[in-house]
């Protein structure tokens, strides 16, 4: 929310400057975005008179200005704009001066040959407005010379963010409020009389939808004068970052800004018959003022009359009962609607406003009678015109909420001890009621929905207090170790996270909301999507199934501004539909490996790209981290459609219990994500490794190393090319669990002396004696095992 100083002083009597206003609303818990002064950016820029203005000799529409700065030194300025002419005062900027609209610097230059010592500005290109047809044409009596912004004066604009539940600063009295009670002036009293009506309201005013509009008020002004706003009123609203429209917008869009309380008139000339809150009809559309149409449901409440539905009640008006230029009498409607509904029909329709920023979060429904006076008074002062009598159609819900509050709570819970006069007085400046003694009675006002019990108001207390004044205390700590706070999760979350950027990868954070196409790419065939149902934006709609997605794409903007080498992981939850179509959040891990894996180099030669083998080599690496038995494991086909058939597999414990999969990107994904390939990917299924076995110590049994050295033997197997070696492995070392103890793959030959599809795996086989050493027949024995094994498998001892 924006607002200038000079509106904040109308409600707070002050005398502090921006800088100490700005510290005082941040310590308020009211954050501040940024401070602005638009006069900071015209210090360059100063008052000066047109002497002469003659045609330009080489451009029609182009004149050559003598131009006085009141130092007896005339400058020649060439200048396009119609209304410049000897005699007028406007503002020059000098070579040297940053044009705030643009940020252009000025220079000396020629202009169609003829020299131009800076130039004469508009009001557009000061920042100060839109207008642009001409330069700015300042009185009389404005001093020549004198820095343009000394002379319109310093007005800082302060941009405040506001949390959702604070609606009593929606507008600028709540926050003269909040400093009032810190100390930063004295809030000034809402001073408007009741504005009496003096014939009978023409036209019939109620509310047919209680639920959704408890209480509707209004009143018809005959004879306006609708125009332009006068100029402190457009302003004021410039400083909030609003284009004044009309006098009778500005006015309803002022009161909005200022005190929190949303308004609308409508142009009594287009209205038919009874004006009426209601529930919308099915079928039922209206054109808003922003020109789209929009449909509505039964259950969203609309402003009507007879001949259809002129407003989204609370949210925005409609198009054609809008005001304009020829309206002379109008409708003032003040309403209060149920913040749950306008909420709701808000995240429907995807449509937002001012109006619907302040009712969702609840506005002060005991503002209803001060809001229809301070608009009248304002319609009239501004636009002339006769009001009528009020109608009050419903009434707005009671604002008599209590809470017991003991003062010695904000010890408890603040953690300071704020004297009881000092809390009252806090309490009382803030506008809550505050009676008894001992246990206090606490009276909410309307304007605060967000206070429900009693450490709501510790929490009021202390931050206008100051946080700053509650003392660092460090928690009471048991004697003797403190015990584990890490779940089993997170602790191995943690490992696999160090395991992965010990390996050599950079961890990324990526969003868990994807675009449709990127969602539906990895989307399992028997996993529907979750769609949101508002999302943040278009290209972020849907929660992502896997973790792939989003790597690829942050590893597409890295190749994009020049990376040659990619290794990127994750550890987050994919989001999948459970039984019943419950939310399954399930935590895996994923990593991308694109690019180089090793530069070019003299010792090296061509750079090394990155192959599947090497995406295996991760997944098996963190898979033995989070203790998975990796030696257990089968290699096994069927990583999915997004992998290239041929150079990508799975990880099983078993054949159905998939622990990761991994492997070379097929084209088509590439093609997808937009990646030039090779990319290898890694997805381990974290939810899916084995859970510690029930009883298992915390510590790892000794170590004792073995009396007798250990023995190799060196087997080399004729096997069927599609026989995956880790099969051969796997069976070796199972051939004689007592004795061997390692099997490892160190060559494969396809070629001569060889049958075709056929390879020569040769294995060694590394065997530990535990009580004796090993003789010949016992040697044997266990070779003729290993033989044998391997032989179920196809395969035989090559000779």
């Amino acid at each position: 929310m924006k607002f200038a100083l000079s509106w904040l002083k109308r409600h707070l009597d002050t005398t502090a400057d921006a800088a100490t206003i700005a510290r005082a609303l941040t310590a308020l818990g009211l954050e501040i975005e940024g401070v602005s002064d638009a006069a900071a950016a015209l210090a360059a820029f100063r008052i000066a008179r047109v002497l002469s203005a003659d045609r330009h000799p080489q451009a029609d529409k182009l004149q050559v200005l003598s131009v006085d700065l009141g130092d007896g030194t005339p400058l020649q300025v060439v200048c396009g704009a119609p209304n410049a002419r000897a005699g007028m005062i406007g503002v020059l900027g000098t070579a040297g001066a940053i044009v705030p609209a643009n940020g252009m610097e000025l220079r000396k230059s020629a202009i169609r040959g003829v020299e131009s010592n800076g130039m004469m500005c508009s009001t557009r290109e000061l920042g100060l407005g839109d207008e642009h047809d001409g330069i700015i044409e300042l009185p009389a009596d404005a001093p020549v010379g004198t820095s343009f912004a000394d002379y319109i004066g310093s007005d800082p604009v302060f941009d405040v963010a506001i949390t959702p539940n604070r609606p009593d600063c929606m507008g600028v009295h709540g926050i003269a409020r909040d400093l009032a009670a810190a100390g930063v002036g004295t809030l000034l009293p809402i001073t408007v009389a009741h504005v009496a009506g003096t014939y009978p309201c023409p036209i019939e005013i109620r509310t047919d939808d209680p639920a959704g509009c408890p209480a509707f008020y209004g009143r018809v002004i005959r004879g306006v004068r609708n125009g332009p706003s006068p100029q402190w009123l457009a302003d004021a609203l410039k400083s909030a970052g609003q284009r004044p429209i009309s006098a009778l917008v500005d006015i309803t869009n002022y009161v909005m800004l200022g005190y929190g309380r949303p308004a609308h008139v409508y142009d009594l000339a287009k209205l038919t018959g009874a004006v009426v809150a209601r529930a919308a009809a099915p079928g039922e559309t209206v054109r808003a003022l922003n020109g789209r149409d929009y449909a509505l449901e039964p259950w969203m409440t609309v402003i009507a009359d007879d001949a259809g539905v002129h407003d989204i009640a609370g949210i925005m008006g409609g198009e054609h009962s809008g005001c304009s230029d020829a309206t002379t009498d109008v409708l003032l409607e003040v309403a209060y609607f149920n913040p749950a509904a306008i909420a709701r029909t808000g995240q429907a329709l995807a449509l937002t406003s001012d109006a619907r920023g302040r009712f969702e979060r609840g506005v002060d429904p005991g503002f209803l009678d001060t809001g229809i006076d301070l608009l009248t008074a304002l319609i009239v002062e501004i636009c002339g015109g006769e009001p009528s009598a009020i109608v009050r159609a419903g009434s707005p819900p009671a604002a008599d909420k209590l809470v017991a509050y003991d003062p010695a709570l904000a010890g408890r819970l603040g953690g300071i001890d704020v004297p009881q006069a000092e809390q009252r007085r806090i309490l009382a400046a803030l506008g809550f009621g505050v009676a008894g003694e001992g246990l206090w009675r606490v009276a909410v006002p309307g304007w605060r929905p967000d206070i429900d019990g009693a450490a709501d108001l510790v929490e009021e207390v202390i931050r206008v207090h100051g946080l700053d004044a509650v003392p660092s205390t460090p928690l009471p700590r048991a004697a003797g170790v403190a015990l584990p706070t890490a779940t089993p999760a997170q602790t191995l979350e943690r490992r696999l996270r160090r395991a992965a950027a010990a390996r050599g990868s950079h961890e990324a954070v990526t969003w868990s909301f994807l675009p449709a196409g990127a969602a539906e790419h990895f989307a399992e065939p028997d996993q529907p999507l979750w769609r949101l149902a508002n999302p943040i934006s278009e290209d972020l709609k849907v929660m992502r199934p896997s973790l792939l997605p989003g790597l690829l794409m942050a590893a597409r903007r890295n190749v994009d501004r020049g990376a040659a080498s990619i290794r990127l992981f994750e550890i987050g939850r994919r989001y999948l539909r459970g039984a019943g179509g419950a939310s399954d959040e399930v935590p895996s891990l994923a990593m991308v490996l694109a690019g180089e894996r090793t530069p070019r180099g003299w010792s090296t030669g061509k750079a090394a790209l990155f192959d599947a083998f090497d995406a295996k080599a991760e997944a098996l690496a963190l898979l033995a981290e989070a203790a998975a038995p990796v030696d257990n494991l089968m290699v096994m086909g069927d990583a999915g459609a997004q992998f290239h058939p041929g150079q990508s597999a799975t990880l099983r414990l078993g054949p159905k219990t998939v622990l990761a999969r991994f492997g070379l990107l097929h084209p088509a994904t590439l093609k997808a994500f937009d990646l030039a390939g090779p990319v290898a990917v890694v997805e381990l299924f974290l939810d899916r490794l084995p859970a510690k076995k029930s009883g298992a110590g915390f510590a790892r049994p000794a170590y004792a190393p073995p009396a007798l050295q250990a023995v190799t033997r060196d087997f080399a197997f004729v096997i069927a090319l599609d026989r995956p070696a880790a099969d051969v492995v796997r069976a070796v070392r199972g051939a004689d669990k007592a004795n061997i103890v390692a099997a490892r793959v160190f060559d494969d030959f396809r070629g001569s002396g060889v049958p075709e599809g056929m390879r020569s795996l040769a294995i060694e086989v590394t065997l530990q004696p535990v009580e004796k050493s090993y003789d010949e027949p016992a040697l044997k024995a266990i070779a003729d095992r290993v033989v044998a094994a391997v032989a179920k498998l196809g395969g035989t001892l090559r000779g």
